[in-house]
């Protein structure tokens, strides 16, 4: 009995004869000429946040790597295997993307179970390993006071977009686009309840809404 998901399997069939005959010549384009997108998205592996859903684009347009709470380390060329740093790697040097985005979220639970010191879900703690990178070796972030919890979360979560901003630098080859103004960093939270987009001004240091509101 076929157990690949049927709701997927129905998806694929609307895509390929809705959307497919509006765009085969840009896939067959892209499987000729290979991709060379423009921007690359780090963002949450949270399926509610798909960065081809909220920057409403086609294929080819997006270089993707999505984690959770959508971290970026820090630049460590040692023996172990990193995700993040080789989808970096290849974006930059490779493709030569002119922009990276960190996108943030509201409701991000890597973030939540970062700020409740939730206990290994598993021996591997591989969550709790994870988000510890997020935070600098002799770092607290606690709940200041007068600041509920749902206030405490929503800063962590855009901190979280801030500190990946401050990782990015920490790689070479990421630095040298920067600096010799090949490329732009920029980070960007989500508001999953009303579908809201937030850009972060650099200069205010504050996110501010896409819609100029």
């Amino acid at each position: 009995m076929m157990t690949f998901p049927k709701h997927l399997l129905d998806g694929y069939k609307a895509f390929a004869t809705q959307r497919l005959p509006t765009e085969q010549t840009r896939y067959r384009e892209l499987s000729v000429k290979g991709q060379s997108p423009e921007v690359m998205v780090i963002g949450c592996c949270d399926s509610r946040v798909s960065p081809e859903v909220i920057f409403d684009v086609g294929p080819g347009e997006l270089f993707v790597v999505r984690n959770i709470a959508n971290l970026v380390p820090v630049y460590q060329p040692d023996g172990n295997a990193h995700g993040v740093s080789a989808a970096l790697e290849y974006a930059v040097t490779v493709l030569k993307v002119k922009h990276i985005v960190v996108l943030g979220h509201a409701q991000c639970g890597g973030i939540r179970a970062f700020v409740d010191k939730i206990e290994p879900l598993t021996p591997g703690d591989f969550i709790g390993k994870w988000m510890q990178m997020f935070i600098k070796p002799g770092e607290v972030v606690e709940q200041r006071d007068h600041e509920t919890m749902a206030q405490f979360v929503e800063r962590i979560e855009k901190a979280a977009v801030f500190r990946s901003l401050e990782n990015l630098m920490t790689f070479p080859f990421v630095r040298k686009a920067v600096d010799a103004g090949q490329m732009h960093t920029h980070g960007a939270y989500f508001g999953v309840a009303e579908g809201s987009l937030f850009v972060l001004d650099k200069a205010a240091k504050e996110f501010k809404s896409a819609n100029g509101e």
